[in-house]
C-alpha cells in the first residue's frame, strides 16, 4: 500500500493537473456574472481563446464538458435525413457517430480502425461517393489510441468537396497546432480540462461564418446549444451571455490562458513534442510495443502495446496505490491491453521521468521483463539533448 509519503500525481489526458495560480484564483469569492469584474474576464477569454483556436471566428462558449461541445455542433449542423459524414479512429471518433446517429442523420461512417490514421486518400473517395454530404466530423487527437491525424490534410481534401470540416480537438487544443483559419477547418470543438490546464466544465465551439450561415438555416430541437444566441451575446459590446456562465471556471481560464500566453503558443507547442518525443523514445528503451503508428505528431497521449501476460487493468491500478501515479489504462475493446500516459497541459520532464520510473517498476513487478532504467534513460537522453532537460510551463505556473 501507499505510505503517507507518497505524493499524488495525475498522468491522465483529463483532468489533467492545475497551475498552483489557477487552483489559486477559484478560491476567490464568487462574483457576479453582469458585473463589470467579470465582464472584462469574460472579454479577456473570449480573446485569448481566439488566439489559441488560430481564428478570428467567435469561440462561443457553453458550461459543459467537451461532449457538450460537440453535442452543440452535431444540433447545429446536421439535418434529419440529411447525409453527414463521421470519419472515426476511435472511442471519441464513435462518440460523433453516436450523436449524428442521436439527431437523425443519414449516417456515413469511415473507421479507419483504433490506432491508426484517418487518411486524406480515404476521406477523398468517400466525399466523391457521396456528393450530398455537407459536413464530415473528425478527431484531431484520438486519446483512446493516441493517434494524432492530420487535420491539415483532411481539410484540404473537404474544402476540395466544398464540404465543412468539423473537428472534436478536446485534448489536442492547446497542446498541438491547430490554426484553424489557416487550414480552412470550419468548426473546432474543445474543452477546458485537458492541454487548456483547468477543470472540467467549459466547452467551446468555433465556427466559422459559413457554419453559423448553415447552422442558422439548419431545423432541430436545441435550446441551450442553440448557437445563434450565444454568438448574439457575444457579439455585444461588452460581450454578455445568454445564460448563467460558469463564473469560477472562467476566472481560472483567464489565468490559465494568462499562462499559455506568457509561455508563448510555439514554445508550448514544442514542449510537447519534446514530452512525447521522450515519452516514445522510452517505450522502445524498455523494448514495448506502442500502440498506433511511430508518429512525430502524437504529443497528447502515449499508449503503450503492454507485454502478452501482462494484466493491462492492473499496471494502473498498481501504479495508483503503490507509488501514486494515476495513468490511463485502456477503453472499450482496448481494456486489458494497452497503458496511457498522457503529457498534455501542465507537465514537464520530471513529471514523464517519474510516470516511467514508476512504470518500470509496476511491469517489473507484474512479471514483465524489461530493464529498470532503460526507459528513464532513454527518456533523459532525448530532454539532455534538447538542451533543456528541465523544460517545464511557464514560470507563473
Amino acid at each position: 500500500m501507499a505510505d503517507a509519503y507518497v505524493k499524488s500525481q495525475l498522468m491522465t489526458a483529463g483532468p489533467t493537473p492545475l497551475p498552483p495560480a489557477v487552483s489559486q484564483v477559484m478560491a476567490e469569492p464568487i462574483i457576479y456574472h453582469r458585473a463589470p469584474a467579470f465582464i472584462e474576464i469574460y472579454a479577456r477569454c473570449l480573446e485569448g481563446l481566439k488566439r489559441v483556436f488560430g481564428t478570428e471566428n467567435d469561440v462561443l462558449c457553453f458550461a459543459c464538458s467537451g461532449s457538450g461541445a460537440m453535442e452543440s455542433a452535431v444540433a447545429n449542423l446536421v439535418r434529419p435525413s440529411q447525409p453527414a459524414l463521421v470519419a472515426s479512429c476511435g472511442k471519441f471518433g464513435e462518440r460523433w457517430v453516436e450523436l449524428c446517429e442521436g439527431f437523425g442523420a443519414e449516417l456515413v461512417h469511415h473507421d479507419a480502425g483504433w490506432g491508426s490514421k484517418v487518411e486524406p486518400e480515404d476521406l477523398d473517395r468517400l466525399l466523391g461517393e457521396n456528393p450530398s454530404v455537407d459536413v464530415c466530423f473528425t478527431t484531431l487527437s484520438e486519446t483512446s489510441t493516441g493517434v494524432v491525424n492530420d487535420i491539415a490534410a483532411l481539410a484540404e481534401v473537404a474544402g476540395s468537396h466544398d464540404v465543412m470540416l468539423a473537428v472534436d480537438a478536446v485534448s489536442g487544443l492547446g497542446a498541438v497546432p491547430i490554426p484553424q483559419d489557416d487550414w480552412g477547418v470550419d468548426v473546432v470543438v474543445s474543452g477546458s480540462q485537458k492541454a487548456l490546464m483547468c477543470p472540467p466544465g467549459l466547452g467551446f465551439a468555433s465556427a466559422s461564418e459559413r457554419a453559423l450561415r448553415y447552422a442558422a438555416e439548419t431545423p432541430g430541437r436545441r435550446f441551450y446549444f442553440d448557437w445563434e444566441k450565444t454568438v448574439k451575446g457575444q457579439r455585444k459590446d461588452p460581450p454578455d451571455t445568454p445564460f448563467t456562465p460558469a463564473v469560477t471556471l472562467f476566472r481560472a481560464l483567464d489565468v490559465a490562458l494568462g499562462l499559455i500566453e506568457e509561455e508563448g503558443l510555439e514554445r508550448v507547442f514544442e514542449r510537447h513534442r519534446l514530452l512525447g518525443r521522450a515519452s516514445r523514445a522510452a517505450v522502445r528503451g524498455l523494448e514495448l510495443d506502442l500502440f498506433g503508428p511511430e508518429d512525430e505528431d502524437a504529443n497528447v497521449v502515449t499508449a503503450i502495446d503492454l507485454p502478452d501476460g501482462i494484466d493491462g487493468a492492473a499496471v494502473p491500478k498498481r501504479m495508483r496505490e503503490h507509488y501514486g501515479i494515476t495513468i490511463a489504462g485502456g477503453q472499450n475493446k482496448l481494456k486489458g491491453r494497452i497503458a496511457r500516459i498522457a503529457h498534455c497541459g501542465y507537465f514537464g520532464a520530471f513529471d514523464i521521468l517519474t510516470a516511467l520510473s514508476a512504470l518500470e517498476m509496476t511491469l517489473r513487478e507484474l512479471g514483465a521483463e524489461v530493464e529498470l532504467g532503460a526507459g528513464v534513460a532513454a527518456a533523459q537522453r532525448v530532454f539532455v539533448e534538447a538542451g533543456e532537460p528541465a523544460m517545464a510551463p511557464a514560470a507563473g505556473a
